[in-house]
């Protein structure tokens, strides 16, 4: 999914973690992860203090219910025309109320959607949802590794499958999950599966809470048919789902108007279970009315103070007026510990035929054998007209220079065929770029180096030597200027660019660039060599395929083929009908 890990050798206190950007209120800072596992994005939301080398980070996996976005699910000031989702849930208000209250942890929340915004129907469509729901997990709390993050499970309506599913996957729940959480969304609990393994670890230490939040479904009639099986709703499986803890765990039963407590000592387990006389549908009540605030707080001093569960909303001072979600990041797989440095790949890969060469580069890149500053995009905006001259805001992040094989220490930029860089541009949900942004890069540069040719030999340009020794000098040239590895820098490579040409010339490759220091491109677009054909001035600069335009998310390639906004992208007189390089002409 992501790989963060190479950020934290450093402590962080009161400024933006690598890879989150700035939320524009509440002193907040978010990523989102997108694709990886397929059909899945997730939001991380956390503040922008509270990481110092002494600081505790509480990570609350939230998963989303049955048909919402996470932009809904973390909420905002309903207006005029929005969806009603929009003003049902405020996960992103009452963690809010919540860093107020906890105030010696830094609380972090990842919002879990599925595209099909279904956990249910995502685990019966994936046969591998229990290794991809253990990834989603392990993989962002890797992200806060250096803080020994302590989790928490939590989910609301179809969003307990998320939750039952990791159970499945890791069969002994981890020691560093301290409370689970179920906000009307037990549905899929079995005494056989899931009560051993919550029994277990709820004795493994006194810093383990259950809480579990349902009311009486069973009465309730939608369209004159009941809403629930009989055993199939949170009410039913609630109650089973306690008669199988009390094995285990005394509970006292407490009556508070229409809802039934039942507390084991300590407060470690709560159930709270609603009266439902009426037959009516509380399903999302439960989380407005400071049910996410209470299934973090149960059990604590802090319990019930400041505001009460059932109660009116204690977070209306925490609502946004709007909610806008970054770029998501790119998904490249995290760098192995014994990966080669980019010295030693590139001396195994001299003597390979072009084919072989090329598909060693893949596996390498691919596999996530690339310095981290790569993964560090850097977002540039502009203002853009289309071609009906209508002016557009726009956003999109780079790697801050060309694609290269090794570690942070030891690393060579590497040319590669069109067809070899769209495959990795798919894999990791990125785009080649354009010679208008090829042209918009140049122009923002922080580092701008003058271009510096070798005349032909021979073949000795097509070389993996030449490669070397073109690197060598970039990294002599960077030196002289002052830069340094994560800048943004131009003007080293000739771009291979995307191209209306692709589709009239399916076999030949796309080049641009090579911008000297008037700015002056030493390449104009030209397409007359065949795909194959590599030499060292060739480099690979990925785009984020996603972009906003005029704050929204949209993909660059749908915008290409698009017969009025593609000018915005595209120095072209037409939108581009095929924005990737094909391996074949069949495809």
């Amino acid at each position: 999914m992501i790989t963060i890990c190479w950020w934290l050798p450093f402590w962080v206190s009161g400024q933006l973690l690598p890879g989150f950007e700035k939320y524009a209120s509440f002193n907040e800072q978010q990523m989102v992860l997108e694709g990886a596992p397929a059909n899945t994005r997730v939001l991380i939301n956390a503040p922008l203090d509270g990481f110092g080398k002494r600081d505790q980070v509480l990570l609350i996996f939230y998963a989303l219910p049955n048909g919402n976005t996470l932009e809904q699910t973390f909420g905002k000031t309903p207006k005029e025309g929005d969806d009603w989702h929009f003003n049902i849930q405020h996960i992103g208000a009452q963690t809010r109320f919540l860093r107020g209250v906890v105030a010696q942890k830094t609380i972090v929340v990842a919002y879990l959607e599925t595209t099909c915004k279904s956990w249910p129907l995502w685990k019966k469509n994936n046969p591998d949802y229990l290794k991809d729901t253990k990834k989603i997990v392990d993989e962002v709390t890797d992200v806060f590794s250096a803080w020994n993050p302590q989790v928490v499970l939590n989910g609301h309506s179809g969003g307990g499958r998320f939750i039952f599913s990791y159970l499945e996957a890791v069969e002994v729940i981890p020691d560093n999950v301290k409370r689970i959480a179920f906000l009307d969304s037990d549905y899929g609990y079995e005494d056989s599966i899931h009560g051993p393994q919550l029994t277990d670890w709820l004795k493994a230490g006194k810093d383990r809470f259950l809480t579990v939040l349902a009311y009486n479904d069973s009465v309730v009639e939608y369209n004159g048919k009941p809403l629930v099986s009989p055993t199939g709703g949170t009410w039913y499986r609630s109650r089973m789902m306690k008669k199988y803890l009390a094995r285990s765990f005394q509970f006292r039963e407490e009556g508070n108007d229409s809802l039934l407590w039942y507390r084991s000592p300590g407060n470690k387990i709560e159930f709270i279970l609603k009266t439902n006389p009426e037959g009516k549908i509380f399903h999302t009540v439960q989380v407005e009315r400071n049910g996410f605030i209470h299934s973090i707080l149960s059990g604590t001093k802090h319990e019930q103070k400041g505001y009460s569960y059932f109660g009116e909303r204690a977070y209306e001072n925490y609502i946004s007026e709007s909610i806008a979600l970054p770029i998501r990041q790119l998904n490249i797989p995290l760098r192995k510990t014994d990966a080669e440095p980019g010295a030693v790949f590139m001396k195994r890969i001299e003597n390979l035929s072009l084919e072989e060469r090329e598909e060693e580069i893949y596996k390498a890149l691919a596999g996530g054998n690339l310095p981290g500053f790569l993964r560090r995009t850097v977002s540039l905006k502009a203002n853009f007209a289309d071609a009906a001259g209508v002016v557009h805001k726009i956003e999109y992040q780079v790697m801050p220079d060309y694609l290269a094989v090794g570690s942070d220490d030891d690393y060579c930029r590497i040319p590669m065929n069109p067809r070899t860089a769209q495959r990795l541009a798919t894999l990791f949900g990125a785009s080649l770029i354009t010679s208008k942004i090829s042209d918009d890069i140049y122009e923002k540069a922080e580092i701008k180096l003058a271009p510096f040719p070798y005349k032909p030999v021979g073949n000795a340009n097509e070389t993996v030597q030449k490669f070397v020794e073109h690197n060598s000098q970039i990294e002599k040239q960077m030196c002289e200027a002052g830069g340094t590895r994560g800048q943004l820098v131009a003007g080293i490579k000739k771009d291979v660019i995307l191209s209306g040409r692709m589709a009239q010339q399916p076999d030949k490759v796309v080049i641009y660039g090579w911008h000297q220091p008037d700015g002056k491109p030493i390449q104009p677009v030209y397409s007359g060599h065949v795909y194959w054909y590599v030499d060292y001035s060739h480099g690979i600069r990925l785009i984020n395929n996603q972009v906003l335009l005029d704050g929204k998310p949209a993909l660059l390639s749908d915008i290409l083929q698009d017969p009025v906004l593609f000018k915005v992208f595209s120095n072209e007189d037409s939108p581009m009908p095929q924005p990737v390089y094909l391996s074949s002409k069949k495809e």
